[in-house]
């Protein structure tokens, strides 16, 4: 990722997109020398960033000191570089460009994460664990069902993902204030060689769908939508890394600790969940990201203003980064994450009582008692008793229990008749929902990103 927003690869689509306008441009009419096209074509990846830099020094203009550095580089292309485009021909374009491949890279570290979360919701698929409401237990879950929940939230957002690569839209070949007016006359007022420049250029950098309509810049709600899915993304890790956070302290599910790893300098018995605390905080930087670029999109004056820019700059590779930083982190934990059964079992234990209630006031009811009553008691027994173990000899002593005669049986302190369907749930979720997900990731994502999913 870090690559993907560096200067050199950015330049790189810069001379692309040069050669690409070029290329068109001599293609439908304009006379412009072979050589030129051959060597601009040979100078791609070789910018001199240090003699671009000279030149910004003295022109303050990044374009045109690209512009220039590259005249030097390919001389015999120097008259015709930018021909009728304005700087947001390659910055503009250059940006979409980045943000589809960094979205796919997203892609590929989402179906990496599923498939790691995906072992350990199929090996505990079945293991009762206490679920909760309000973080006060409630009743039976598995830890495979919760893996699955933590799951679906990303599905949702690769979902999201996939659907903003295949719509996004290129800004194309528009001219200085969108009008194409500087195409148009380049090209003697005719109007379908322009439309034809901006589908051949758009096309040589792999897009399908172009803007119809811009100003100088394309609009900036797009950016507000990729950012929504990388919020989204966000919001799904920090809510999977919070609850990391609070079953470790229950002592159920641990992140990965390593065998010399320090949890604190001053109290060495300490293991601190540092890896979701980390993602949770990165979490939330991106996710207030996303309320910027809104900002930017409804603040952009007329046909463009430039306040969007020095923050375009550093919000949308800082999302990004940040973003693919979060789904690294959530893949580590998950591939390592440490299920102490142990520790699960016994709060199971602990909660037994409590939870058989319920099948107790439905056997109560079946056998001629009042509904409401029989709750009464449960309630008012449930907040006298000491010990979780004296509740249900208290409810069988009970004169509404009693004359029922109605008590727990031993199937019913029986942990694995409290899941539910959850064990069936994660089998459908694995069989049927994730393979075909990772199947589209792999489709929707280039190869360097498919191969994440492999992991």
């Amino acid at each position: 990722m870090r690559v993907l927003w560096g200067d050199r690869r950015r330049i790189g689509l810069w001379r692309r997109l040069w050669l690409a306008l070029m290329e068109a441009e001599k293609e439908l009419g304009v006379r412009i020398p072979d050589e030129a096209v051959h060597q601009l074509r040979a100078h791609l990846d070789d910018a001199d960033l240090e003699k671009a830099a000279e030149y910004e020094r003295r022109l303050r203009h990044d374009v045109m000191a690209h512009i220039h550095h590259l005249g030097d580089q390919a001389p015999a292309a120097r008259p015709f570089i930018h021909l009728g485009a304005t700087s947001a021909f390659v910055t503009d374009n250059a940006d979409l460009v980045l943000m589809r491949e960094a979205m796919q890279l997203l892609l590929g570290r989402i179906g990496a994460l599923l498939v790691a979360m995906g072992k350990v919701a199929q090996r505990y698929r079945a293991l009762p664990c206490l679920a909760y409401t309000h973080f006060q237990p409630a009743q039976l879950t598995t830890v495979g069902k919760r893996m699955s929940m933590w799951m679906q939230d990303f599905v949702l957002d690769a979902e999201e993902l996939m659907h903003r690569i295949a719509t996004l839209r290129f800004r194309g070949v528009k001219g200085t204030t969108g009008t194409q007016a500087s195409f148009l006359d380049l090209f003697d007022g005719d109007h379908a060689k322009v439309a034809e420049l901006d589908t051949r250029v758009s096309r040589a950098m792999g897009f399908v769908q172009v803007l119809p309509i811009a100003g100088q810049t394309y609009t900036r709600k797009l950016d507000g939508q990729v950012l929504a899915v990388l919020s989204g993304v966000a919001q799904s890790s920090a809510k999977f890394a919070t609850d990391l956070r609070l079953l470790q302290h229950e002592g159920e599910l641990l992140e990965p600790f390593e065998s010399e790893q320090v949890g604190s300098s001053a109290m060495p018995y300490k293991r601190n969940p540092m890896r979701a605390e980390r993602i949770t905080s990165l979490a939330r930087f991106v996710i207030e990201l996303e309320g910027n670029a809104w900002h930017t999109a409804a603040t952009q004056w007329l046909e463009r203003t430039l306040d969007d820019s020095a923050n375009r700059r550093l919000v949308l590779p800082e999302a990004f980064l940040a973003s693919d930083a979060i789904l690294v982190l959530a893949t580590n934990v998950a591939a390592g994450l440490e299920v102490r059964e142990a520790t699960i079992a016994k709060h199971v234990a602990d909660a037994m009582p409590f939870l058989a209630t319920e099948r107790l006031l439905m056997r109560g009811v079946k056998a001629g008692g009042d509904r409401q009553e029989l709750h009464e008691v449960i309630r008012t027994h449930s907040l006298q008793a000491g010990e979780a173990g004296q509740l249900l000899d208290h409810l069988a002593r009970a004169p509404q229990f009693k004359r029922l005669g109605i008590r727990a049986t031993p199937d019913e302190l029986d942990a694995a008749a409290y899941v539910g369907r959850a064990p069936q749930q994660v089998d459908e979720f694995l069989d049927r929902v994730l393979p075909d997900l990772i199947r589209s990731i792999q489709a929707a994502a280039p190869a360097a990103a498919a191969a994440e999913v492999e992991v």
